[in-house]
């Protein structure tokens, strides 16, 4: 049995080194990015008339920056010789490390710059008026902007600019976007429509001759109060002895279209989405009267996205297109 006295006699372990810790660097405070401009400024023109023509000041004040900048590095970076000035040691080495840093911030800036001048630009839009007006146009876009690729969202649903990476949205609606900016582009009525097959077969010419035709609905999900239902149009006309209640339904507009297109009936089409079918003879126009909505199309985006230039081209654009079917309907 071992005695206290023979363990205090063992042999002790050697205690285990301290771990090295590694110095951190000490992060200098920077000086004034300005004070940086000028030596960069200076250094490069190597006089104090021409670098306060660059910079836009007086020689004085850009004596002032270069002396605020060797008080805070606490080394002299000029030396002059009479009227001439040639960089120290210090200015020398320096110089390309504040050279090459003014260059990355300009390449990031210019990056930053570039961002809303191409690339994809994000459209919301809803699928009728993605699939009869705007995608049929939007080659025409494409050749004015090549360096701007069109990403339509097509969505009954509204975008939340929040959220949703979304630069501009179509609206149909009241025109009443809080928060947002907005801009009318495009009226619409409505108006009776069949195709040509159809009405071959069919004599209609006047509303009582829709007696015997199967009528097509259009149960877009769009509240809007003004545009008429086929009971609405019907007792308008004076025809109450019409069953308007039958026929088929559908839940976006181009499918009413593509319908009536295929001779499956007639139907009440909005003047802007039934525009390239009628002017192609896929579909003929009813009767003269239209009746106008109150509802309208919008460009409708957020105050930062607007701005961007793609943004604008593409409101630039849609605004020009829109001018063209007002003066053609003039």
């Amino acid at each position: 049995m071992l005695s206290i006295d023979t363990l205090k006699n063992l042999p002790q372990k050697a205690a285990k080194p301290a771990a090295k810790q590694t110095a951190k660097p000490v992060r200098r405070r920077l000086p004034p990015l300005g004070a940086l401009r000028t030596f960069e400024v200076v250094a490069r023109h190597l006089s104090l008339a021409r670098a306060a023509d660059e910079l836009c000041v007086t020689p004085a004040a850009v004596s002032h920056q270069i002396r605020a900048l060797e008080d805070h590095l606490g080394v002299p970076l000029f030396r002059r010789m009479g009227r001439n000035i040639f960089l120290t040691d210090a200015g020398q080495a320096c110089l390309p490390g504040i050279r090459d840093g003014f260059d990355r911030l300009v390449g990031a800036v210019n990056q930053i710059d570039s961002y809303g001048e191409s690339g994809i630009l994000t459209v919301s839009v809803a699928p009728s008026f993605a699939v009869k007006w705007l995608v049929p146009r939007l080659d025409r876009f494409q050749l004015q902007h090549p360096g701007i690729d069109v990403r339509v969202s097509a969505s009954n649903a509204l975008a939340d600019f929040a959220t949703d990476d979304v630069d501009l949205a179509i609206r149909y609606g009241s025109g009443r976007y809080p928060g947002l900016q907005v801009s009318r582009l495009l009226p619409e009525s409505i108006f009776p429509v069949v195709s040509p097959d159809l009405l071959k077969d069919h004599k209609i010419s006047q509303p009582a001759d829709l007696r015997d035709q199967v009528l097509l609905h259009d149960d877009s999900p769009d509240d809007d109060q003004s545009c008429p239902t086929w009971q609405m149009w019907l007792r308008a006309a004076g025809m109450s002895d019409v069953d308007w209640n039958r026929g088929l339904r559908f839940t976006q507009s181009s499918l009413v279209l593509e319908a009536a297109i295929h001779g499956k009936g007639i139907a009440l089409a909005k003047a802007t989405l039934a525009e390239a079918d009628l002017a192609s003879g896929r579909l003929v126009r009813l009767f003269s009267d239209a009746t106008p909505l109150d509802f309208a199309y919008y460009l409708v985006g957020p105050e930062r996205k607007m701005g961007l230039p793609k943004v604008a081209a593409f409101t630039d654009w849609m605004r020009s297109e829109a001018g063209q079917i007002t003066a053609e309907a003039a």
